[in-house]
Formats: structure tokens, C-alpha cells, sequence
């Protein structure tokens, strides 16, 4: 059982961690809102991004939010992640900036898992 918690909080951390970082960049760095428009994104859409990102990690980050919360955080990571693949893909970029999200979502896959390990949850 440590271990399952150990993994869940290792994976969820660096996830949490990571969309943290990038939703400050979003609000804070020229460079993130280059690349969004590079991406073809207006730039409102840097600011719902950033927030959502915010809000997201703080839902899996707090032991305390409530299951359905956590789920809508996960499934929205997982879509953000699949979108910055497609888009990064789509505009051509090299295969290693797309390839980043996808890795992104195997550490957020595996912190869904332990979740429901730890939580004797059925996976969804």
C-alpha cells in the first residue's frame, strides 16, 4: 500500500507541478503567448488555459476535493494533453514538442490509476 502511495503522489506531484509552472508561464511569459498564437490560438484562449490549468492542479493536488472533481480534472488533462499533441502536430512542429504531452499523459494515466488504487475506486 505505501508504494501504490508513494507512485500516486510522485506522478500526480510532477502533473501538478507541471501545469502549475505552465499556467503561470501562461499569464506571465511573452514566449507562451508567441506560442499560442504560433499554434493558432487566440489569446484569450491562453488566459482560459491558464486558469483551467491552475484550477486543475489544485484538484488533484488537495486530498480533500471530492471524487467527481478530481475525475473532471484528470479527463480535462487528458484532453488538454491529446489537443497539444494534435496541435502541435498540425502546425508542424518537430515530433519532440508533440511528443511532450503525450509523455505528460502517461504520468498523469498512471497517477489515475494509483488514485483508484489508494481509493479503492473502480476505474472509469
Amino acid at each position: 500500500m505505501k508504494t501504490n502511495k508513494i507512485v500516486f503522489w510522485v506522478c500526480t506531484g510532477l502533473v501538478g507541478a507541471m501545469m502549475l509552472f505552465s499556467a503561470y508561464g501562461y499569464f506571465t511569459n511573452p514566449d507562451m503567448a508567441a506560442a499560442m498564437v504560433h499554434l493558432g490560438f487566440p489569446d484569450y484562449f491562453r488566459i482560459e488555459l491558464g486558469a483551467a490549468k491552475a484550477l486543475g492542479a489544485i484538484a488533484l493536488l488537495v486530498p480533500m476535493v471530492p471524487y467527481k472533481l478530481k475525475l473532471f480534472a484528470y479527463y480535462g488533462f487528458a484532453i488538454n494533453f491529446i489537443s497539444a499533441f494534435i496541435a502541435h502536430m498540425a502546425v508542424g512542429d518537430p515530433v519532440s514538442n508533440a511528443i511532450t504531452p503525450l509523455v505528460i499523459l502517461a504520468v498523469l494515466t498512471v497517477s489515475y490509476i494509483y488514485y483508484h488504487k489508494i481509493n479503492k475506486k473502480v476505474v472509469a
